[in-house]
């Protein structure tokens, strides 16, 4: 059975995730390269290790670059550690401003906290970039390969931290406020102000479009091994916990070939596994993704794994 509703006109996101090693890369590729003969897509990874550029055979980096041979798709690798370099030079003022009216630091602690990084931000910020890249509104699908299952619940949970984070910096600006107004009795929001609000509406976007279950699904990939199946089922239940719209799965690498001992043998080992998942995800379509003799690389096999998911 092949995946089904992404050509909804209303889904703009699709996120692929799971287990290191089952195949997220190709099978988002794969993927995007069948929603690029219909709409104009982006392709997003937010893997450190960014094997897109490995799988299409192009280098792809932090910039929009449109795939070779592949009309309508074009993709971004994200990079954290950039963009939030890039916040950083953006909202330097800001950010200064923040850090000299809510604390103690002089001038030379405010610089060194500005050329420090902040725990968790890697997540928030490869978040941030794709929300901003969706409202920019340049294309009609957005999709995003993660890193291992860890990576990217850390990655879905970016709208809590950053929301922390938030509270934390106003409730610094309230305590400066309030000494404003106690002295001249009227307080002016500032660009500090300006930034918090901003952030705080990030927040609300990001959370807003993963809880859509219209306009964002989330379709983990899995094979039919023990832990691998049993790490899925994790993420699942923490998918739920983040309201977020898992309806099919990726079933990948199935031995599907009795031709030789070999293959029998692979073929009665992974049935029972098989078997596990159809249990475990009864209430999901389990997309069946056979074993290639060949490595999914580069177009000419993307799009055979395409004809798969897609089922044409």
């Amino acid at each position: 059975m092949p995946l089904t509703g992404l050509e909804s006109q209303k889904l703009k996101m699709i996120i692929f995730g799971g287990k290191g090693g089952v195949g997220k890369t190709s099978c988002s590729l794969a993927c995007s390269v069948g929603l690029a003969e219909k709409f104009k897509t982006l392709v997003i990874s937010t893997d450190p290790a960014h094997s897109i550029s490995d799988s299409l055979c192009q280098e792809i980096g932090f910039r929009l670059q449109p795939v070779h041979k592949v009309p309508n798709l074009t993709a971004i690798e994200i990079s954290a550690d950039k963009a939030f370099k890039q916040f950083k030079q953006e909202h330097e003022r800001e950010l200064i401003k923040l850090f000299d009216t809510s604390t103690t630091f002089d001038a030379e602690d405010i610089q060194q906290m500005m050329s420090l990084s902040i725990p968790g931000i890697d997540e928030v910020m490869s978040f941030k970039t794709i929300i901003d890249l969706v409202e920019e509104n340049n294309y009609e699908k957005y999709v995003v390969d993660t890193a291992p299952t860890g990576h990217a619940l850390r990655l879905l949970s970016s709208p809590v931290l950053l929301d922390e984070w938030i509270k934390m910096a106003a409730k610094m600006r309230w305590k400066y406020r309030y000494m404003i107004e106690s002295f001249s009795g009227d307080y002016n929001d500032d660009e500090a102000d300006v930034m918090l609000l901003n952030l705080k509406k990030t927040v609300k976007r990001i959370a807003a479009l993963l809880s859509n279950s219209e306009q964002c699904e989330f379709i983990p990939v899995c094979i039919p091994e023990d832990m691998a199946i049993m790490e899925t089922d994790r993420l699942l239940k923490e998918l739920q916990h983040f309201q977020i719209t898992t309806r099919q799965i990726i079933l990948n690498n199935v031995m599907e070939s009795d031709e030789s001992g070999f293959c029998r043998q692979r073929k009665a080992a992974q049935s029972k596994y098989i078997e596990k998942a159809a249990v475990l995800f009864k209430k999901m379509q389990v997309v069946i993704v056979p074993v290639f003799p060949e490595e999914i690389k580069d177009i000419p096999a993307l799009v055979k794994l395409k004809e798969v998911l897609f089922g044409r």
